[in-house]
């Protein structure tokens, strides 16, 4: 510095010099870069973690209580990268092993530290000097600054993760860490316990004899990690692939026999074989995309004294670590970003577009032909299956399975608010199949319906019982319209076959076939006759109208009666001899012209009619008006039908006799209480009684004929060609419409039969996605859809919302088959996940955030260990010669994929061996313990990494 002391100055003189005033301790640039560091440091750690947090800190990617904040620094010609790694909360314990640590902690105990690297393509510094020198210029700034931070300088080639570092203790201690690793063709001396120990003590023992002879008090803490290993019909199968792709052609159902997978006991495995989510899988032991689970098992603080205890250590069972902490991994294909899993919902996408291509064309055939498909794109895209397995659908469609299916079973209680059919119906079956046939596009669709409506019309002619459809009771309303032209062609077959049967057997007299009804005639239990397999046939029934004018109502009488003893004997009289077709008198009820009893007549069945034929009469009604005449003439077959009966049941009977049986509003009484008297005294109503009465005009025209001998109302032949004609002239739009509405019916009603437990996220969710999918479907219900509709992408959001069910209902179904016995373990790892995904719910797949990775550990109580250590079968033959076992600690004869074990070695202020210089220091107690030395060790028989932080005095 330059001198200014001379007596003999001008004050100018003085102000020229203090001009050219050199600072020569910051001329070099060592000395600015070490001034650059250490300006940095001083402000971050003025800043404090909450304050870093607001100038730009972010946390790091595997855990949220670690931020980093970085600054470029340069010298002379280079420039080096700054980190500084901190958490908010500084109170965890390191030795805790938990994983959401960074590398170095983890390696040196550290908790907050620099890291200060070349920005190069490597980031390590090549040059030993190079990184002395830079370690140097770290360790004096921080000094400066009086910062107690460790740094580190990675070093040698990235693969080693090699680091130096220093640390400065504050008082008369200083820290050197040095980490290294190998990579391959580990000495076997190091894949064991012994010679673990035997490298720690070398580093602190003055002589190599001193392993045997001396007892070093070493402290110990382990952790093991072992991984479900992959099954072997996985790895085989990827190999003998093509194999049994050949094999599968020549099979009926396309499948292999002898695989089992593992959702054959799920209710969708019969349309697919969904992906374990948290089954092992792949082909190394380290595979970073591995699904499956791993096991850590931890071992507290302990004391070894010798290479002895560590050999014992090694033959120890993992059945006696202190924690057992339980990781699920689960498949990548969980994410609904990666687009290429199979299942309902992925097919319901492709028969939505499906229907919006469905309005291009006017008839079903209109798609079959390749020419009227357009673009070459669209040609290639539309490929249909070969006659083989066109065949196959066909056969599992029509000839497998019940004929009678528990339509109710299994369904969802909210699934009928979707007009669609019931799951086991024909067409809800017809509807899932197509969703596999092909890739589901509507030229496959158009294929298949042809094929199956060229069926259906075979079974209408040739008489055959309708597979899975009831031939008998009433037309569900509440399905879609195709289940109920099905529905009511089942029973149009079934009465057409009856009538066949009865023609066959009525060849004869028609006397002897009534003789031969007689005697098989039950009172008091159905009939066995051929003709009374069907209650509808001819379309009798037992009217509720005549029941409820029973008053004993245990009498139960065949329909197809000729007897005079269906008459009840209280009743005779030359009418008796008359007298067919009755069920019995109604209660006191009397004949207004004779003192006769009124008999109630067996009656045919309403005619069947489907949604259509509703609507046709409705229209018609509005059209002409409210009219009570022209609802009589709609009615009229079937009001013509009952007067006849009713006649034929009561010979002497009147007009008004039929009214006060069949419409009892439309008789006034005289206000006479008295019903048994004789004649009754009332009157018609005025309409019923006014000019041109219909009715009237009905029952003069009608004769008298019991229900038996009576034409059908039902017309199953011209019914049954109707149908027919419906089926093969539908239009694609139409078509598609129902089909959609039936697949996501049948699709959710399919998912719901999962036996997931009592995990009531599951309940929750399969709630809302039916009352969604109820208020979704509308439009198509009601035929509101139209081309290039918005409608068609709310389907698609539909879509991706099953899709959500879908995935975790999968999920559901894997744990719990994993974890029956261990039901608290299945429902806390589903419930983790479901509280991690439900943010992407609701999301379209190009939506849903990939970064965040589901990361559970789950400690397991002691009565759940022997369920997840079942889980580790004892290898096969196939994986034994993968992999020789070099490591202790085998698990059900799996050794361990990980191990990584921290020893450390401590010395008091009284005994350690630089005693003598430290006793009485200003920041020293003769009775507080240092960890002189610590070693990290990680690694399989493969990689070994070891870090050493040795404490010294300066």
């Amino acid at each position: 510095m330059a001198s200014t002391s001379k007596a003999n100055l001008t004050e100018d003189d003085e102000e020229e010099e203090i001009e050219h005033f050199d600072d020569f301790t910051l001329a070099s640039s060592w000395e600015r870069f070490i001034s650059e560091i250490e300006a940095t440091c001083r402000q971050w750690s003025a800043d404090g973690p909450k304050n870093l947090l607001e100038k730009g800190a972010v946390h790091l990617d595997y855990s949220n209580k670690i931020y980093r904040i970085k600054s470029e620094l340069k010298d002379a010609t280079k420039i080096y990268s700054m980190e500084y790694y901190f958490g908010i909360d500084n109170d965890g314990n390191i030795s805790d092993w938990n994983c959401t640590l960074h590398d170095l902690q983890l390696c040196f105990g550290v908790k907050e530290f620099l890291v200060i690297s070349p920005q190069s393509a490597s980031g390590v510094v090549l040059d030993a000097p190079e990184s002395s020198k830079l370690l140097s210029a770290v360790a004096i700034a921080l000094s400066n600054c009086s910062c107690l931070w460790p740094a580190f300088v990675p070093v040698h080639d990235p693969s080693r993760k090699a680091f130096i570092g220093i640390q400065n203790m504050g008082t008369i201690f200083t820290r050197r860490f040095e980490a290294d690793r190998i990579g391959s063709q580990v000495p076997v001396k190091f894949m064991h316990l012994e010679g673990l120990y035997e490298l720690f003590v070398s580093k602190f023992a003055y002589w190599t004899s001193d392993h045997l002879t001396h007892l070093f008090k070493v402290y110990l803490m382990m952790k093991l990690t072992y991984r479900t290993l992959p099954n072997d019909d996985e790895n085989d199968g990827i190999q003998d692939a093509d194999a049994e792709n050949a094999e599968s052609e020549k099979m009926p159902d396309g499948g292999n026999l002898n695989r089992k997978h593992w959702d054959d006991d799920c209710p969708w495995s019969e349309w697919y074989s969904a992906e374990d989510p948290v089954k092992a899988a792949g082909t190394g032991l380290m595979d970073t995309m591995h699904v499956g689970f791993d096991l850590v098992t931890t071992w507290s603080e302990k004391v070894i004294e010798s290479s002895l205890e560590m050999a014992e250590m090694e033959n120890a069972s993992p059945h006696e670590a202190e924690k057992w902490i339980l990781t699920p991994n689960l498949s990548p294909n969980l994410d609904s970003s990666k687009g290429d899993r199979i299942g309902f919902a992925s097919q319901l996408q492709l028969l939505v577009s499906a229907l919006d291509m469905s309005f291009e064309a006017q008839f079903m055939e209109d798609f079959v032909s390749v020419e009227n498909l357009g673009s070459d794109n669209l040609k290639s895209s539309m490929v249909i299956p070969p006659p083989t397995v066109l065949d196959r659908v066909l056969k599992d469609l029509l000839l497998e399975g019940r004929q009678f299916p528990d339509f109710a079973k299994g369904e969802h209680k909210s699934s009928r608010a979707i007009k669609g059919a019931p799951l086991e119906s024909l067409f809800a079956q017809f509807c899932l199949h197509s969703l596999w046939f092909g890739n589901c596009s509507i030229r496959a669709i158009a294929v298949l319906w042809v094929e199956f409506v060229r069926e259906i019309r075979w079974y209408w002619e040739e008489s055959q019982p309708l597979p899975k459809m009831p031939a008998h009771g009433s037309i569900d309303l509440a399905t879609c319209l195709i289940n109920q032209k099905l529905q009511m062609l089942a029973i149009c077959i079934e009465k057409k076959r009856e009538l066949n049967e009865e023609f066959q057997d009525c060849l004869g007299s028609n006397d002897d076939v009534f003789v031969h009804m007689e005697e098989d005639i039950q009172v008091g239990e159905e009939s066995t006759s051929f003709l009374t397999q069907s209650q509808d046939f001819d379309g009798k029934r037992d009217s509720p109208l005549i029941l409820e004018g029973f008053n004993e109502s245990k009498t139960s009488i065949s329909k197809f009666s000729t007897n005079s003893q269906d008459a009840y004997s209280a009743d005779k009289s030359t009418s008796d001899s008359k007298r067919t077709g009755s069920a019995g008198p109604v209660g006191s009820m009397k004949l207004l012209n004779s003192c006769q009893s009124l008999h109630a007549p067996f009656t045919q069945n309403a005619p069947l009619m489907t949604e259509d034929m509703h609507e046709e009469r409705l229209r018609a009604v509005e059209a002409f008006g409210d009219s009570f005449n022209f609802s009589a003439q709609l009615e009229r077959e079937t009001l013509s039908s009952d007067m006849s009966a009713f006649k034929a049941a009561n010979p002497d009977a009147v007009f008004e006799d039929f009214i006060r049986w069949h419409s009892p509003g439309d008789w006034e009484n005289d206000g006479s209480k008295a019903n048994d008297k004789w004649p009754p005294r009332g009157k018609l109503s005025q309409r019923m009684s006014g000019p041109g009465n219909s009715w009237r005009k009905i029952w003069n025209d009608a004769p008298s004929l019991p229900a038996y001998e009576q034409k059908p109302l039902l017309d199953p032949n011209r019914e049954g060609e109707k149908i027919l004609h419906y089926l093969e002239t539908v239009r694609p739009h139409q078509l598609l419409e129902q089909m959609v509405c039936t697949a996501f019916r049948a699709s959710a009603d399919t998912l719901h039969q999962t036996n997931f437990g009592s995990l009531k996220q599951i309940t929750t969710k399969m709630d809302q996605l039916f009352h969604t999918m109820a208020s979704t479907l509308r439009p198509l219900q009601a035929n509101l859809l139209s081309g290039n509709s918005e409608k068609i992408e709310d389907l698609k959001r539909l879509c991706v919302a099953l899709e959500h069910v879908e995935k975790l209902l999968t999920l559901a179904a894997s744990l719990r088959h994993k974890f029956i016995q261990a039901p608290r373990v299945y429902e806390a790892i589903f419930s983790d996940y479901y509280d991690f995904y439900l943010p992407n719910m609701g999301k379209g797949s190009a939506d849903v955030d990939i970064q965040k990775e589901f990361d559970l550990k789950l400690q397991l109580r002691v009565n759940e260990r022997q369920v997840v250590s079942n889980m580790f079968t004892p290898p096969t033959a196939n994986q034994s010669w993968r992999k020789v076992l070099s490591m202790g600690n085998l698990l059900n004869g799996h050794e361990p994929i990980l191990r990584q074990i921290v020893f450390s070695k401590r010395d008091s202020g009284s005994d350690c061996h630089y005693a003598v210089s430290t006793r009485g220091g200003p920041h020293m107690d003769d009775q507080q313990e240092i960890e002189t030395y610590r070693m990290y060790v990680c690694g399989t028989s493969n990689d070994l990494r070891v870090a050493l932080c040795v404490t010294s005095y300066d």
